[in-house]
């Protein structure tokens, strides 16, 4: 950015004191968003941990992989519809950069009113689902058994989960990160604390463990929903006929379409990963869930930046200023690679420890001893992945989300087909790594292509 670029930024952020118009990307402007939020998402991996911590104590791999089966059943079918949180704030973030503030308002009722619908949908499903969840894993009987104990309980959180993705869209697109981590905070804290109590204090074990789960998504949409309306501004109230209008409505659901069938395909190679190591014992698939959630603290950890190149470049896009789109995207991709880089390291230092505080299993252990080193690179494949999502996310660009994520989930396929009958479990997760790095370099190439038109398109 120009010095001249860099005077008129500051410029208008003092004349449009609700974020609208041309700005300055600074790292404290993109701190401010990411490091809130990776805190807030820090608490979902460490809800991870405790859970997997609480079931590990018993030690049963039986139910560790129980607990593991129906954690990927129930992402399956509620990370799906991460579209609600995703598109909203994309169009939050553009909005906000036009200083459309009764537009940031109709996309947040657009988005809750889809996600209690669809809330309310799931559970009545559920039984279904759980069938179909079932026939797909293929577990044995002991194992099925503790997933469906864990399931039926935790799909009660349907609504309340499904709102708190369409809260917390609104809360990142306009950048406001603080609320976002004290919101992350509130449901995975009381998860954590029920979670203890009620699955190793009261010996309620599995079913404990998704109470608490419950709990935590309940409250937190209630305390989100307060927070959020009781800061609208009533003069830019949109009309119940601005909420539904078809044109609105179009973009917002093609925009679900795409990032659901984005967020299904990832879930998918997954659900894949879950299976395959199903097939190879009940001591490799614990192994594997606790390997995961190792991958689950990068993931969370990255997120934090994500979410700040989401509302970033959804936000110059919006104000059609393009210098802070480049300079967005340059400086989270050097704050990305530099935190995978060191994520990665800690993994390779303290992985034995983390391994053995989450179960007391020795076997698990043993077979988690082994793979460690592919899950702590994950960190590193992962990194432009993450940081590309945040990108098209923000820029609205779902189409090629969709795309790109299909081309690298053949080529995850592909690799699987190979890898793992000549390298077992060595393969799989090889295959996982190569995935996450087709990921984020088939949505690189596109970045110059499509920030070119988009800007073109909005003088």
């Amino acid at each position: 950015m120009t010095a001249a670029e860099s005077t008129t930024g500051t410029a208008e952020i003092a004349g449009h004191p609700h974020g609208a118009g041309p700005f300055l990307v600074t790292n404290r402007l993109i701190l401010s968003i990411a490091v809130p939020m990776t805190l807030g998402f820090l608490t979902t991996p460490l809800l991870g941990l405790v859970d997997t911590a609480v079931i590990g104590q018993l030690g049963k791999a039986e139910l560790l992989a129980g607990l593991a089966i129906g954690a990927i059943l129930f992402d399956l079918i509620f990370t799906t519809f991460n579209f609600l949180r995703a598109a909203t704030t994309g169009l939050v973030a553009q909005a906000y950069g036009r200083g459309d503030r009764q537009e940031e308002q109709a996309v947040f009722w657009r988005s809750l009113i889809t996600a209690l619908v669809s809330g309310v949908v799931l559970v009545a499903l559920s039984p279904l689902l759980l069938s179909a969840g079932l026939w797909l894993m293929a577990p044995g009987p002991e194992v099925a058994a503790v997933t469906g104990t864990y399931f039926h309980y935790r799909m009660l959180a349907g609504p309340a989960a499904l709102a708190n993705y369409a809260i917390l869209g609104f809360v990142l697109g306009r950048g406001q990160g603080t609320t976002g981590l004290l919101l992350q905070t509130l449901i995975n804290g009381i998860n954590i604390v029920l979670s203890i109590y009620l699955g190793l204090h009261l010996g309620w074990g599995v079913k404990g463990v998704a109470l608490a789960t419950v709990t935590g998504e309940v409250v937190g949409a209630i305390a989100g929903f307060l927070i959020v309306v009781r800061r609208f501004d009533r003069a830019a109230a949109p009309g119940w006929s601005m909420v539904f209008e078809r044109s609105r409505l179009k973009l917002l659901f093609g925009l679900n379409r795409d990032i659901m069938i984005r967020s299904f395909v990832l879930l998918a190679a997954f659900t894949l990963m879950t299976r395959i190591g199903t097939a190879l014992g009940p001591v490799t698939l614990a192994a594997n869930a606790v390997l995961m959630t190792i991958f689950l603290v990068a993931g969370y950890y990255l997120d934090g930046l994500a979410n700040a190149a989401e509302q970033l470049t959804g936000r110059a896009i919006g104000a059609r200023f393009r210098p802070a789109f480049d300079r967005a995207l340059k400086m989270t991709a050097i704050w990305s690679l530099a935190l995978a880089a060191a994520t990665t390291l800690a993994f390779f230092l303290f992985g034995h420890a983390l391994i053995d505080l989450l179960t007391t299993a020795e076997d698990v252990r043993g077979q988690a001893y082994t793979y460690l080193p592919w899950a702590a690179l994950t960190a590193m494949t992962g990194a432009i992945a993450f940081l590309m999502d945040g990108v098209f996310i923000g820029a609205t660009w779902s189409r090629d989300m969709r795309n790109m994520m299909l081309l690298a989930f053949a080529g995850y396929v592909i690799a699987v087909a190979v890898l793992v009958p000549a390298f077992g479990n060595h393969g799989l997760w090889a295959a996982l790594n190569l995935f996450l790095l087709m990921r984020g370099l088939f949505l690189l190439v596109l970045v110059p292509k499509r920030s070119a038109q988009t800007f073109r398109e909005a003088q």
